[in-house]
């Protein structure tokens, strides 16, 4: 018997979109499936019963799932099964975390694990904003104390009008692609790559989208309230006031000192400093105390929470009160930035860009089409020719850290940093080349994704890469307390991402936007607020701009001597087949000749990509004799390979041979045609004929001294 179910439907961009409970995996807390056209997800939520016992951060887990069965397609590599998770997998994963994770109570410590998978797709309509609503949608089922719920929407631009969810098709022709998440009042986070478009307009995509994200959240409280679900109320069971009390008496003054001194090394000192005599106050309390109890009962460190608070109290008092930040600067003031490029002799490009105490080396190379990384996963782009790494070693903060794979921050900042760049790049018409850019960050003090943005954008320059215009970011951050006019920070540090509420990243050149990454920790900014963060981004991103072109101004006019050649021919597409040989052969014989990498378009387009210019030379040479076809007044080079009493046959191209008339090799009249002609001679011949059958009949008499020259 099939159960009762539960539904909803919310009109998106025009398009409805199903969620509907009760059928499947119900031993979950709160499980949804989620469909709009053909693309269905399962998004499923499981509360734990307990407190983790021993942590002092709220441990949600997001796993966002795709399934090659989705589009009807069997995994690529050995096992022929889902490996780890791709890197559009991790990012959905962050999409969905960010703007949730904000919303919990303080001192909230049940693990959470919401599990987004997505079982059919049509590549039309995206998954990434259904799975955040599904996520939403599962949390209101499961009771949990989820201060949501909250809507998500993608906005693009098509032909001058805002669209709400576009699908791949569409996003292609838009300059916008941009994803809000939010409550029914304020927005959360957002998310955006772009094609240089104004503030003015990301304001309107993002006012557009909160229209969308209330219907969303109002639909979701109201499906909540259908299917009978009670909200858990959180109360904190750990009183910690007796902790704070003991802090301010006995560090105030020295965390307040701390803040007030400019010198990071010295404030790291003294706080850690007031923080041992904190310590030493709390271990010199009766063991029966409520305080020592408390502690060893929950394994939680109550005092390094209590003291962040502190720390936390006095910096943003800091910037609200006195308009001073924790190294002295102003509100509006970017730290001092120095950059250099050409560092590494045997790299293609390469820039350090050092802003502070945050510091990245960011290295492009180069390489042929067939490098490009090829995307096993269920969307509609299958390759990339354009790929950015980030790498952030222990090292770079003082921690002694294994080195090990990138994690899903370090996915994300690559990511950025990608997304960042990529208007700025020639077409691959214009530039064939696969570009790779690397930003190792070697010192680390906040916002090293926007450092690597500025570094990977010198780096392409110093290699030569013909990008449109220099590319800076600059990440904003924002205090907001009750009372106060919110402040927005620009060039945020790492304390002040820490101890702030907001993390915002714009990119982009003098005239427009091409990222943006926005991230909450209070539960909303407002509109006018957000609005003053874009403008005043701008201005630092332009002083960033400014103070990398003291170091490079425009492209290196060649490409490092240690980068590999690139040259373009195009052959008729019915020659491919010729080129290639069967099996491979004839491909693999060029290559092994010339030592080219050779990549041939279904259009007849070759790229051949060789470290020396005679290894392209022979690769195109070899290429052209194998799809040489003569014709008439053609003037040519060839050798004679055999002698008939008629005439002398000479090789044109491997495997292709016309025939010179005994009349056609002298003005006068010869009776035989050695030896006027021998065999390995090489002659110059003109093409007088080519009969219905293909045979080319050839001249040497025929041929001019004009003619000689021009194929000498």
């Amino acid at each position: 018997m099939i159960p009762e179910t539960k539904k909803m439907e919310i009109e998106v961009g025009g398009k409805t979109v199903t969620v509907e409970t009760g059928k499947y995996a119900n031993s979950t807390n709160g499980s949804v499936t989620v469909r709009c056209g053909d693309t269905m997800l399962f998004v499923h939520c499981v509360v734990s019963k307990e407190p983790r016992v021993g942590i002092d951060f709220f441990p949600l887990l997001i796993d966002y799932e795709e399934r090659m069965s989705s589009i009807g397609r069997i995994p690529g590599g050995y096992n022929r099964s889902e490996g780890k998770s791709s890197d559009k997998a991790i990012l959905v994963s962050r999409l969905i975390d960010r703007p949730i994770r904000p919303l919990f109570p303080k001192g909230y410590r049940n693990d959470i694990q919401i599990v987004a998978q997505l079982f059919s797709y049509d590549q039309e309509n995206q998954p990434d904003t259904l799975a955040m609503l599904g996520a939403s949608c599962a949390l209101m089922l499961s009771g949990a104390p989820f201060e949501g719920p909250i809507g998500a929407v993608r906005v693009g631009k098509i032909d001058g009008v805002l669209v709400a969810n576009p699908t791949h098709r569409e996003c292609e022709k838009s300059d916008l692609n941009i994803v809000v998440a939010g409550t029914h009042d304020s927005v959360i986070m957002v998310e955006a790559g772009c094609n240089f478009v104004t503030e003015d307009d990301i304001m309107a995509a993002v006012e557009f989208a909160q229209g969308e994200i209330k219907k969303q959240c109002d639909a979701q409280l109201e499906f909540a309230k259908n299917c009978g679900v009670e909200r858990e109320t959180f109360v904190n069971p750990y009183d910690t006031s007796e902790i704070a009390k003991i802090i301010e008496e006995t560090a105030h003054d020295m965390i307040f000192d701390a803040y007030h001194n400019f010198d990071r090394e010295y404030r790291q000192n003294k706080l850690e400093e007031a923080k041992n005599l904190v310590k030493e106050k709390i271990d010199a309390l009766p063991e029966d105390h409520q305080i020592r109890k408390m502690i060893e009962e929950t394994g939680v460190d109550f005092v390094a929470e209590e003291f962040k608070a502190a720390e936390k109290h006095i910096m943003r008092a800091m910037i609200l009160d006195e308009g001073v930040r924790a190294d002295g600067r102003k509100p509006t003031e970017v730290r001092p930035i120095w950059c250099e490029v050409g560092v590494l002799p045997r790299a293609h490009g390469s820039a350090v860009f050092t802003r502070g105490q945050t510091q990245v080396l960011s290295v492009a190379t180069l390489a042929g089409p067939a490098m490009a990384q090829e995307l096993d996963g269920v969307d509609p782009e299958t390759k990339k020719s354009y790929m950015h790494k980030y790498i952030f070693p222990g090292f770079s903060v003082g921690e002694v850290k294994p080195l090990r794979g990138p994690g899903r921050r370090e996915v994300g900042h690559g990511n950025l940093a990608e997304r960042a760049n990529i208007p700025a790049l020639p077409s691959q018409e214009e530039f064939g080349y696969t570009i790779r850019v690397t930003s190792d960050v070697l010192e680390s003090n906040g916002s090293t994704s926007m450092a690597s943005t500025c570094g990977s954008s010198m780096a392409l320059m110093n290699a030569g890469v013909p990008v449109k215009c220099m590319i800076g970011g600059v990440a904003m951050g924002m205090i907001k307390e009750d009372g106060y006019e919110p402040v927005v920070l620009t060039d945020i540090q790492g304390i002040e991402d820490f101890l702030g509420d907001m993390d915002f990243k714009v990119t982009g050149n003098d005239t427009g936007i091409t990222a943006l990454q926005m991230d909450m920790k209070a539960k909303g900014i407002p509109n006018e607020t957000l609005r003053r963060a874009l403008f005043q981004a701008k201005e630092g991103r332009l002083h960033i701009l400014g103070e990398m072109r003291k170091a490079i101004t425009e492209p290196a006019a060649q490409l490092s001597p240690y980068a590999p050649s690139i040259t373009t021919m195009t052959i008729p597409a019915e020659d491919i087949g010729t080129v290639i040989g069967p099996g491979g052969k004839q491909i693999r014989a060029i290559i092994d000749a010339s030592g080219a990498e050779i990549d041939i378009q279904d259009s007849g387009v070759v790229t051949i990509t060789s470290n020396d210019q005679e290894g392209a030379a022979i690769a195109k040479r070899m290429i052209n004799e194998l799809t040489f076809k003569p014709q008439e007044g053609m003037v040519l080079k060839g050798k004679v390979v055999r002698i008939i009493p008629i005439g002398a046959f000479v090789e044109l191209a491997p495997g292709k041979d016309g025939m010179v008339h005994i009349s056609q090799i002298c003005q006068e009249r010869i009776a035989t045609i050695e030896p006027h002609v021998n065999i390995g001679d090489e002659v110059i011949v003109k093409v007088i004929k080519i009969d219905d059958k293909g045979r080319v009949n050839l001249t040497i008499k025929g041929v001019t001294e004009e003619e000689k020259a021009s194929v000498q």
